[in-house]
């Protein structure tokens, strides 16, 4: 038994959380859920109202949001690493939310043709998708890692970002992506999520 449930439909972000429990370690349960019915009523409405996955319990805590979750799994399971020392977090946090914020608003509303003109984009927080899509190849340009030179749960964020990016072409292929989603792909944790995850995708008729 294990007081840690992770609420996941393969085909959905809960794929970002799945890689990050593998990065933990830690043993889980894992609840699938259908999103014509099990995902919007209770009991699960109970654990997120907003009937959308993915989420965790851990004992009596609830987190959703994949950012949070990823956040909370590397301050609950500290032995893994995925987190800096607390004094040294602020690329960590800074490029974790920047992936949650700016990335996910500006591919989102490109996506569902929503184009702001120059005077709307003083309003939305990602300015224009353009500059969005450069301050993030710079930042993973110049490192190893998002926070410097070792892997982190923001990793695991920013990773899956650019490379569901770079494979529904909803960014753009800059060398820099590639080169940094090639590393994090190629991490044991990943692979073994995938798979896992892999597994549980329907079957053709």
């Amino acid at each position: 038994m294990t007081d840690l449930t992770f609420y996941t439909n393969p085909m959905s972000r809960g794929r970002i959380v799945r890689w990050m429990l593998e990065e933990t370690g830690a043993p889980y349960e894992t609840q699938v859920l259908d999103y014509a019915s099990t995902m919007k009523q209770q009991p699960y409405l109970s654990i997120n109202p907003m009937g959308k996955v993915p989420a965790i319990r851990h004992g009596e805590r609830i987190v959703t949001e994949c950012a949070a979750i990823c956040a909370y799994l590397a301050d609950a399971f500290p032995e893994a690493g995925l987190a800096p020392p607390t004094d040294d977090r602020a690329d960590y946090y800074r490029w974790l939310f920047y992936a949650a914020g700016p990335v996910e608003q500006a591919v989102t509303n490109k996506a569902m043709g929503m184009t702001p003109t120059a005077e709307q984009g003083r309003m939305v927080g990602y300015g224009s998708f353009d500059r969005m899509v450069d301050v993030i190849e710079q930042a993973v340009s110049d490192r190893e890692y998002i926070s410097g030179d070792a892997f982190t749960a923001a990793d695991v964020y920013v990773g899956s970002a650019l490379g569901w990016g770079l494979q529904f072409g909803t960014l753009p292929r800059r060398p820099a992506f590639e080169a940094y989603v090639g590393r994090l792909f190629a991490r044991p944790a990943y692979r073994r999520g995938n798979e896992k995850d892999d597994a549980l995708m329907p079957k053709p008729a």
